[in-house]
């Protein structure tokens, strides 16, 4: 079965999470919990941390299940 990456943005940013590629390292929520939330849909809220700490964070995603990419401001 295939599976679509969930996507969150805000103003800053967009995540996207591809559940067919995580290996359940959970560092991401042991790491940025205000933002990961593991018992709470949606379970990532941009609005947790700083987007500079979302990103750290998403950079260290051992397996690539989540990406980041900045928005550009429509001109």
């Amino acid at each position: 079965m295939k599976t679509n990456p969930n996507v969150f943005s805000n103003s800053d940013i967009t995540v996207t999470y591809n559940p067919c590629k995580c290996i359940n390292a959970e560092r991401c929520a042991r790491e940025l919990s205000n933002v990961f939330r593991q018992s709470v849909i949606p379970w990532i809220d941009l609005d947790g941390a700083s987007t500079k700490k979302i990103i750290k964070q998403v950079k260290k995603c051992p397996s690539g299940a989540l990406q980041f990419h900045i928005n550009q401001e429509v001109a």
